[in-house]
């Protein structure tokens, strides 16, 4: 059995999972489409990248990562039918999209979390030399976010729209909620792209942040090593792999009910996307995410 795995080069999420798999599955991997019995659509949103006459010659498995409601409009509509006729079986990593996915296909959907990389997400054990390399103040209490928040149409007229599905404005009420009741010394951690939505609320609210924008795993896995706490706010999630990350890295995570946080964080985490103040009754349990992620890495 060979499978054959379509994805977008993109700089995304899909890049590291292929590359992780191919790395791990040689001996069933193919790059030869005439060779493969099973196509893989990891991406979705590219199967025009294939003769349509490939699809219908293999066995296919389209992987799904989120779907955000809202924004499922007619031309989405068409393109899940046009999947739904290619795929013999649909994936998806999580219990919320398998939900909203059968609204749209009658194709069987399975699903079977995301592996990740322990290899490169660790504990490292070394706080103070970190926080101490990377100037941080021992006083502060240093809040980490790691997804994209901004639409990338917003970005080149600069009105910078939030990505709703990411859940950027829940952030802010979030960290501007814990610094006036429980933390006054803190202080944002941002990485990645298009993170101009947050930028411009944290200087609305007069919260202090740091951003990193261009690094590296090695890097990110410093930082999540130096953090008080990670928080995810989004509505809608694939993932987020930060839930992965914060798991393995042992750092505090408290996070909306969204993707895979049923599968990995402890539930007195999990705090009400539409009452943000349920966060400040919220608790992290480092050890829980860690033993919960031992059953998903490579």
């Amino acid at each position: 059995m060979k499978i054959y795995l379509l994805y977008a080069k993109e700089n995304w999420i899909t890049d590291e999972l292929a590359k992780e798999w191919i790395e791990n599955n040689r001996e069933i991997y193919t790059d030869n489409l005439n060779k493969a019995d099973i196509i893989w659509v990891l991406s979705n949103y590219i199967i025009n990248q294939i003769p349509f006459q490939y699809y219908k010659q293999k066995k296919v498995i389209t992987t799904i990562h989120h779907i955000t409601p809202w924004k499922v409009n007619n031309n989405q509509k068409n393109h899940f039918n046009n999947l739904n006729i290619i795929t013999d079986v649909f994936h998806t990593n999580q219990d919320i999209c398998k939900n909203t996915l059968k609204q749209y296909v009658t194709t069987p959907i399975k699903v079977i979390p995301f592996w990740h990389n322990e290899n490169i997400w660790k504990f490292l054990n070394n706080k103070i030399k970190l926080r101490q390399k990377f100037n941080f103040s021992d006083d502060d209490f240093l809040v980490g976010s790691i997804q994209k928040d901004t639409e990338g149409a917003s970005i080149s007229n600069k009105t910078y729209k939030p990505k709703l599905e990411k859940g950027p404005d829940l952030f802010v009420k979030a960290v501007t909620l814990l610094k006036k009741e429980k933390y006054p010394n803190l202080k944002v951690i941002l990485t990645g792209y298009y993170r101009q939505y947050i930028i411009n609320e944290l200087n609305k609210n007069k919260i202090n942040y740091i951003y990193f924008e261009k690094i590296d795993f090695k890097k990110l896995n410093e930082l999540y090593n130096c953090l008080d706490l990670c928080i995810v706010g989004s509505r809608v999630e694939g993932g987020p792999r930060a839930i992965n990350e914060c798991s393995l890295t042992k750092t505090p995570l408290l996070t909306t009910n969204v993707g895979i946080a049923p599968y990995m964080v402890h539930p007195k985490s999990i705090f009400d996307m539409n009452n943000i103040e349920t966060i400040l009754n919220c608790e992290t349990d480092i050890d829980y995410n860690f033993n919960q992620a031992q059953k998903y890495t490579i």
